[in-house]
Formats: C-alpha cells, structure tokens, sequence
C-alpha cells in the first residue's frame, strides 16, 4: 500500500477512536513513568490537534516537572524553528491555526539540544521505525537534525504500528507510544 492510501486510512480510523482522552491519559503516564523521560532536561515535543493523540497534558506535565520544552513554529519553508513553551498561556495560533509558542524562535538547530523529541505520526512501522507523516516532511527534516542516541519517540493510537513505506529522506524513529505501552523499534535505541 502506498503512503497515500495508508494516510487515508489511518485518519479514517482515528475519528472512530473510542476513548481518545483515555489513550492520551495512558501515553502520557507511561512515558512519566520512564527515567528516561524524567531525566531530559531539554524536551521537542508538539502540541496535538485533531484526532492526534493529545499532548496537551504531557508537555503542561513535563514544564511542571522541571523540564525545559520546546515546541515547533512550521516556517514558510515547512521546516521548523522551535520556541519554548512557558505554560498554557504561552502559545498562540500560528499561520495554519496550529497553536504555537510565543517565545523567540531558537532555529531549526534547536532540536539538536533536546535530550527526548517527541513527534507526532499517523503510523510507525514497527521493524525499521518509519514513520508516516501528513506528508510535508517538516518532522524529517527536524528528526535528521537529531543525535543519534536521543530517544524519539512517536505518538500513536493502537493499530497504527504497521508496514510503512520508506523513501530516502524519511527518518525512523526510535520508539512508539501507545496507550498499551512503549514498544521500542530493533536496533535504533536502548532504554
């Protein structure tokens, strides 16, 4: 199945989710629960919207337990800088009505800091670590910036670990959340 089509069906299936808020809940105490979670002191995550799984109460949770966060600003380009998120009040809705950071944007480099990123996905493929985005390529690009023993981690609701076609710029990730648990992708990472 192409990408395409996967991307189609995917969203398709997220708007039957049966208890979105539950799922979130669940990712979001599974990944507090990690040490490796609780020791980054510098976090990239995003702010959902939409079906996404919500991180809403993930990053809000991470800012209050000390950690630094910084969320994206998709630029012109659809690259993205990145800017710290200082609390609920310090977003604000970006060109594409995405709610963003208000903070002074740190570069496209800034990623390169973080300790833990935290990506959004439509799936991840559970052997080599693709990941199926909405297809700008925005999250390559940033994931190409990262070291290679930062933990990356893809949100997903359960049944979005499937086959997914690679292409060369696609970058894997290293893990998946889910609201089942953390399933860690072969040979990209040790936790």
């Amino acid at each position: 199945m192409d990408k395409a089509e996967l991307r189609r069906r995917i969203v398709t299936a997220r708007a039957d989710v049966a208890d979105p808020r539950g799922s979130a809940t669940a990712i979001r105490e599974t990944l507090l629960d990690q040490p490796w979670v609780q020791m980054a002191g510098l976090v990239a995550a995003y702010w959902s919207t939409g079906t996404e799984p919500a991180t809403h109460g993930l990053v809000f949770a991470l800012w209050k337990h000390g950690a630094t966060v910084i969320l994206p600003i998709l630029r012109p380009d659809n690259d993205l800088d990145w800017a710290v998120y200082d609390g609920p009040d310090s977003l604000a809705p970006g060109p594409r009505k995405l709610m963003e950071p208000v903070d002074t944007p740190r570069g496209v480099d800034a990623i390169r800091t973080a300790a833990l990123v935290i990506v959004p996905a439509l799936a991840v493929d559970p052997v080599t670590g693709m990941r199926l985005g909405r297809g700008g390529g925005s999250y390559d690009r940033a994931l190409a910036r990262v070291g290679p023993n930062v933990p990356t981690v893809a949100l997903l609701h359960e049944g979005e670990l499937v086959d997914v076609p690679g292409e060369p710029h696609d970058q894997p990730v290293s893990m998946a959340a889910l609201p089942s648990g953390i399933v860690r992708i072969p040979g990209k990472l040790s936790h």
